[in-house]
């Protein structure tokens, strides 16, 4: 006997391995999304319904939210939920009815030039502010370029309008898109492009959605406003776009200042102008008046000048006078000074005296003192001179390299010495040596 849990078990196997991973396609009912991020609903069609589970991690990234009563196709595995004995569908994968091919083509074109960087914030340029002409990409009969046109008119006449038409819709639409964008390069006579079309279904705005008009528009020299469709309509033409406009017509406002805006602005700078031209003209009046009354004739100007003068003349005699009296007043004073310290014996006076009276005798005594000294030290040193002692007839003997000779056995018969006299020399040779004794 199987057991619940083995029976359903084996059933959910038995699914699981004859069906597998299937499409699914139906109506979405009874639709709930729990705390988790797990979503829970049936699928249902006119003849049966089967409950359904996608998981968190699948619902990641997905381009749309599931709702009541949405058409979908489901690419799911049929299984078994044994806890409560339901057939159910682990779903993978989920796409519109119908158009799940193509939002399928949407997301992966989408997710491959974004990681290539073609929607970078940093590769998108600014609009001119004040652009001389304007060149739109749209098809002639698209209701979307009376629009713009309207708008240009009003908010900027005087802006030039360069129509570069091309199919909007349609199987070659991308390819005449691009290839007009690349037109407005060459011909270079505008500062920027719009991009533009109506509203419509998916397959409507498609040519919005190929690479090859999303290439063209990231390799444009000029900048590009992308304005398609209505404003919750996305296409990849958008992305890549320097600008992307909700509708045709905020394209148009977009790329056109405002007109009254800066008539608004002119006025108010005008205003300003002439508030600072009206302050300008008072201050220099004010200084105008100051100047006038600080005015004076030069002849005025001159007189006082010279009574200023005649005054500082008058104030540096006076200086002069007072300073050479109290210099000679000062001189006065030291005058008496020194007088009276001329009278007066300086301290000290007496031993001044004394010593000035011994300070001869001394050195007289000082100078015999040391000429006595003198006098012994030549004595001594006359004992002890050489040529004192030659007087008393002795010799200095110097051998052939010219040392002293004081012994016998420096020199050998035969050899030539040099007598050195008290007046003058004398050679010898050597005859014959001895020791004394």
């Amino acid at each position: 006997m199987l057991s619940v849990g083995r029976l359903l078990a084996a059933v959910r196997l038995l699914i699981e391995r004859q069906v597998g991973l299937v499409w699914v396609g139906g109506e979405i009912s009874g639709c709930t999304r729990a705390a988790s991020g797990h979503w829970y609903f049936s699928l249902k069609d006119a003849e049966a319904q089967v409950r359904c589970v996608l998981f968190r991690t699948k619902a990641q990234g997905m381009p749309f939210a599931l709702r009541d009563g949405l058409a979908v196709e489901l690419r799911a595995v049929p299984t078994m939920y044994e806890a409560r004995g339901e057939f159910q569908l682990n779903v993978e994968t989920v796409r519109l009815a119908g158009m799940g091919v193509l939002y399928e083509r949407f997301a992966r074109l989408k997710a491959r030039l974004e990681g290539a960087g073609w929607f970078a914030e940093a590769r998108k340029r600014p609009l001119p502010a004040f652009p001389r002409a304007v060149g739109i990409v749209t098809s002639r009969r698209a209701a979307a370029l009376r629009d713009v046109l309207t708008t240009l008119a009003r908010r900027w006449p005087a802006l030039r309008v360069v129509l570069y038409p091309a199919a909007v819709q349609g199987q070659d639409a991308a390819a005449e898109l691009g290839a007009a964008i690349r037109t407005a390069n060459a011909r270079a006579e505008v500062d920027l492009l719009i991009v533009c079309r109506g509203g419509g279904s998916l397959e409507d705005l498609w040519a919005f959605n190929e690479e090859v008009l999303a290439r063209a528009v990231h390799e444009s020299g000029l900048p590009v406003v992308s304005g398609v469709g209505h404003e919750t309509d996305f296409t990849i033409c958008d992305f890549v776009a320097d600008v992307r406009a909700p509708t045709p017509t905020a394209a148009a406002v977009l790329v056109t200042p405002d007109r009254p805006a800066l008539g608004h602005r002119v006025e108010q700078l005008g205003g300003r102008l002439v508030r600072c031209a009206h302050h300008g003209y008072a201050v220099r009046a004010q200084r105008v008046d100051h100047a006038a009354r600080r005015l004076v004739h030069p002849a005025a100007r001159l007189a006082r000048q010279a009574e200023h003068l005649d005054s500082l003349g008058l104030r540096l005699v006076r200086a002069l006078h007072r300073t050479a009296d109290l210099a000679a007043s000062r001189a006065r004073g030291l005058q008496g000074r020194f007088l009276r310290e001329l009278r007066v014996p300086p301290p000290g006076a007496r031993a001044i005296a004394d010593a000035r009276a011994a300070l001869p005798r001394a050195a007289r005594r000082m100078l015999d003192e040391r000429q006595a000294r003198l006098r012994a030290l030549a004595q001594n040193l006359a004992h002890l001179n050489p040529s004192a002692v030659l007087e008393r007839g002795y010799a200095i003997v110097t051998g052939p390299d010219g040392a002293i000779v004081q012994d016998s056995r420096q020199v050998a018969p035969g050899v030539e010495v040099r007598l050195a006299l008290a007046r003058g020399h004398a050679d010898a040779t050597i005859t014959r040596t001895g020791e004394s004794g």
